[in-house]
């Protein structure tokens, strides 16, 4: 009876636990923000992440290649923190990038802007607006080992 109830409890404990298989994406899907918002969201997100993954002078960042306006603005906001970015997959023979994968997706009137390397995972909630983007979350921040 003892052993039932342990792994009923585990069981109960665990069905909390569950996610969904579909990760982050090293591309964007079509983006609920454009314009402004894009490079404010990617701005904001470019500095969170400058915060956590090191000084820009010896980090390269690796992200896949995308047309998308958030995408330009992420790689640019990246390279105006002094980060080398690639997109090309191009990477030299002593050079050990930080693979990057985001993503941007419209969640109940608000945009969800997530940026993901192997140890670390960015998310936060944005309200577009004609001119920009506010931050509608704080900042989640998680780090992996």
């Amino acid at each position: 009876m003892r052993i039932l109830f342990l792994l009923l409890l585990v069981t109960v404990l665990l069905s909390g636990c569950q996610s969904d298989d579909v990760g982050l994406t090293a591309k964007a899907t079509p983006m609920p923000a454009t314009g402004p918002a894009a490079s404010a969201i990617a701005g904001d997100m470019a500095s969170r992440l400058a915060e956590q993954i090191g000084p820009a002078g010896t980090t390269t960042i690796k992200m896949s290649k995308d047309t998308s306006e958030f995408a330009m603005a992420l790689e640019a906001a990246l390279k105006g923190w002094g980060y080398t970015v690639i997109t090309d997959g191009k990477v030299g023979r002593d050079v050990k990038p930080i693979e990057l994968a985001y993503s941007i997706d419209g969640v109940e009137g608000q945009v969800l802007a997530r940026l993901s390397t192997p140890s670390i995972a960015l998310g936060r909630a944005y309200t577009a607006t004609s001119d920009g983007a506010i931050p509608a979350s704080p900042l989640s921040i998680m780090q992996r080992s």
